[in-house]
């Protein structure tokens, strides 16, 4: 079973179904006991870094997801808040990776929203997957590069479309608005 943490970001119903249609048993919780006890977890999110952290910090799911030993996938807000620093609001995140998430420049239009691909994917979650293969984004601020990013897009700047460390995964992008490739990522998490 995975457990999709529920803390009042976004997307967490997008990836229940992204799930479904892959036969995965599947829950939406803030329960920390099913968080810890769950054969993986997702953390995803759509929203803001410093109402998110203070939401995670009040009630104590940061330490619960810094406490996992199992797979985690972060997605999109998920990846930046696992991340070390968000110039959003000078956010403090949880750390677990150490690169900081910065503001695109503004010379070109922000959102990066729509189909990109990838100059580099590396790990687990990518078997199977071409860097000619498109993901969807919709983020103003990226994670900068580091060496736990396993998958790079060039959207302004070189940023971590992927990263990984220990049991941690995130992606930038949403799989679980990816289509057939979206997809194929998340049952490689699902099979990890």
């Amino acid at each position: 079973m995975i457990a999709i943490i529920e803390y009042n970001a976004g997307n967490s119903r997008s990836v229940y179904n992204a799930l479904n249609r892959l036969n995965c048993e599947a829950v939406i919780t803030s329960d920390k006991e099913i968080i810890s006890t769950a054969d993986k977890v997702i953390f995803p999110g759509v929203g803001e870094a410093s109402s998110a952290m203070k939401f995670l910090r009040e009630t104590g799911l940061n330490q619960t997801i810094l406490n996992l030993k199992q797979p985690v996938l972060g997605v999109c807000l998920g990846l930046q808040l696992m991340c070390s620093y968000s110039e959003e609001n000078d956010t403090e995140c949880l750390g677990i990776f150490e690169n900081r998430v910065l503001a695109f420049p503004s010379d070109e239009p922000v959102p990066h929203m729509g189909w990109n691909n990838f100059t580099k994917a590396d790990g687990a979650l990518f078997e199977g997957i071409e860097i000619s293969d498109d993901v969807y984004y919709v983020h103003s601020y990226y994670a900068e590069l580091s060496k736990e990013s396993n998958a790079i897009t060039q959207y302004m700047v070189g940023y971590s479309a992927a990263l990984q460390k220990d049991n941690f995964y995130a992606t930038q992008f949403h799989p679980e608005k990816s289509g057939d490739v979206g997809s194929k990522i998340l049952q490689n998490f699902i099979e990890l």
